[in-house]
């Protein structure tokens, strides 16, 4: 069955690009109704219209560093992959989420937060089954020596494999099946990561301006300059599958496919989306029957999956 949270949970932080006070709330919505943000600071924010953005991949307005949707009108909210993620990974189908500003806050740089706030509130089961997206046909993009694919299978497993000069970071692969709750155990608490040279120049052209060592992972080379240094030995590709699971629920519905990302980024998980879309007969919606739901993201996770390392 579809579910959504049990009541208004807040969380309070920054924008990662302005540095400005940001508030997300995740309230309850009606069964079928997916995930929607609303911005408050705009006319209409608290009726919704025009300040509502659906959560998906034809409204993602491409951009290097993050998420970014982008509404009626032309109103956007950036940085949505975290908590897309959060919700996707603890089995939220429906949820209101609103936000006082144009970035969702970054918290700790990972899902962490998010996910902590869902399973503190619970969850309210609703009357309607929950339905997937079955991949039936493989599709792959490419940018340059990046490329992402989707194939077909039975439950959702994310593959990724990345490779960066920075010693800290060097070439990194990992696989990994999201049934069950194993985004919370093993993923939520990644955190995004960045060498100290890009935040330098990021800042100089008035972005990452939220930006801190308290809320992502920066290197120098074979240094980790984060206090506590990593969460994970692999925490890198680990964050790179939790932006992947972010941006794959922009399809709006779990879906049962392998991704593969091979340096893959926002912009090119959602090229794949695209392109799935876009390829007559390339997937199919079903309705999950208990089997089939319980081998979905987030079906039957629990605090006590929750890393303690977070």
């Amino acid at each position: 069955m579809q579910h959504t949270v049990s009541s208004p949970i807040t969380f309070d932080g920054v924008g990662l690009h302005s540095g400005r006070p940001a508030r997300l709330v995740i309230h309850p919505a009606e069964e079928g109704s997916g995930i929607t943000f609303r911005r408050l600071d705009t006319d209409g924010g608290s009726a919704g219209t025009a300040a509502d953005i659906p959560a998906r991949w034809n409204l993602v307005h491409q951009s290097p560093l993050c998420t970014r949707l982008r509404g009626e009108g032309g109103l956007e909210l950036s940085t949505v992959e975290h908590v897309m993620a959060a919700l996707m990974g603890c089995g939220v189908h429906n949820a209101l989420v609103t936000v006082d500003g144009p970035e969702v806050p970054i918290l700790d740089g990972s899902s962490i937060g998010f996910v902590r706030g869902i399973l503190a509130a619970g969850l309210r089961r609703q009357s309607a089954p929950v339905r997937a997206l079955r991949v039936l046909r493989d599709v792959r993009v490419q940018r340059g020596d990046a490329w992402a694919s989707l194939s077909p299978s039975d439950t959702l497993t994310i593959e990724f494999d990345i490779a960066f000069d920075d010693a800290a970071i060097g070439t990194q692969k990992k696989v990994l099946n999201m049934a069950n709750g194993s985004f919370v155990r093993e993923l939520s608490n990644s955190r995004t990561f960045c060498r100290k040279a890009d935040v330098d120049l990021m800042r100089a052209n008035g972005l990452a301006l939220g930006g801190s060592l308290e809320n992502a992972v920066v290197v120098d080379g074979a240094q980790v300059l984060s206090p506590g240094g990593l969460r994970h030995r692999d925490e890198a590709v680990r964050h790179k599958m939790l932006d992947a699971l972010g941006d794959l629920a922009l399809a709006g519905a779990p879906l049962l496919a392998h991704y593969r990302g091979h340096k893959a980024g926002h912009a090119l998980t959602n090229d794949l989306l695209h392109a799935l879309f876009d390829q007559p007969g390339a997937l199919e919606w079903v309705t999950c029957d208990a089997s089939l739901a319980a081998k979905l993201p987030g079906a039957g996770v629990h605090w006590a999956e929750i890393p303690q390392v977070a």
